[in-house]
């Protein structure tokens, strides 16, 4: 299984855990002895803490170590670690952990046996064997479980409210055009020939005519055309108008409630139980 730096994990961790950062820390014994610091921690796929980086400063100045979370005691408050009973020979035989080294399970048998071989000095280790493929962190509970009483954790949650937005239509315009019919008129002036006979009585009527003059002749006829203008009533279409289409986005701010919980903490005591003032819990308490 893969570990994982802190903040390579989790690059806002100080944000995950409300401004706390366990690498500013330092490293205590249970008697109040400093004994190095907190250097950065390792954790599984699923966020769980596994193992504290631990500068020393015991004997090999600037050795860092691996120490399961099992065995120390976070205190938020005093914002110090504490560890019971890490020895000078226990820091001497844990191999030496650098940025450089890649942490598999060869490397944590290396480090689980020394400890395990002080956990069995003192009769808590169990028969347990462990085999490569089937390995998990469950069999060493005592390295790493940090479901007892120093590691107890009480969360208190909030709602809050969360807005997004959505588009959502809220209608439609259609634009369209149709054709609609009338009955057009136009004048148009137009001419027309026709004939006019008109018998009258010539000026020198009764006035003799020399025979030679007379040509009497059968058939002759006088031809005259006539015209007349007719009408030619087309046509044309042209742009009577021009219609333009667009939207614009108007800007507007929405304002909406709920009510929301949050969950305050409440403490209890009896007897003579001693608490130690935590500044962020509030003195009304």
């Amino acid at each position: 299984m893969p570990l994982y730096k802190l903040e390579d994990f989790d690059p806002n961790y100080t944000q995950t855990f409300g401004g706390e950062d366990v690498k500013a820390m330092d490293l205590y014994t249970e008697g109040g002895d400093r004994i190095g610091k907190v250097a950065d921690a390792l954790v599984d796929p699923d966020g769980r803490f596994r193992y504290l980086v631990i500068d020393t400063g015991l004997g090999n100045a600037g050795k860092q170590i691996l120490l399961p979370i099992g065995l120390s005691r976070i205190d938020y408050n005093a914002q110090r670690v504490y560890v019971d009973g890490l020895s000078k020979q226990q820091v001497e035989h844990l191999p030496e952990y650098n940025n450089n080294i890649t942490v598999d399970y060869d490397y944590e048998e290396k480090v689980r046996g020394v400890y395990r071989a002080q956990n069995t000095t003192l009769g808590q280790m169990s028969d347990t064997t462990f085999d490569r493929d089937t390995y998990n962190y469950q069999q060493d509970a005592s390295l790493y479980d940090l479901n007892d009483q120093n590691h107890q954790t009480f969360k208190l949650y909030e709602e809050r409210l969360i807005a997004n937005k959505n588009r959502v239509k809220t209608g439609e315009v259609a634009v369209g055009k149709h054709v609609e019919t009338e009955t057009a008129r136009v004048s148009v002036p137009i001419e027309k020939e026709r004939i006019v006979i008109e018998r009258v009585t010539p000026t020198n009527a009764g006035t003799v005519v020399p025979p030679s003059e007379i040509s009497f002749q059968e058939g002759e006829i006088a031809r005259i055309e006539l015209y007349e203008e007719r009408p030619e009533i087309r046509k044309e279409a042209f742009i009577r108008e021009e219609v333009k289409i667009s939207k614009i986005v108007e800007h507007d701010t929405v304002e909406a409630q709920e009510t929301i919980r949050r969950e305050e903490l409440d403490i209890n005591t009896e007897g003579s139980t001693r608490l130690e003032a935590d500044p962020r819990i509030d003195d009304s308490i």
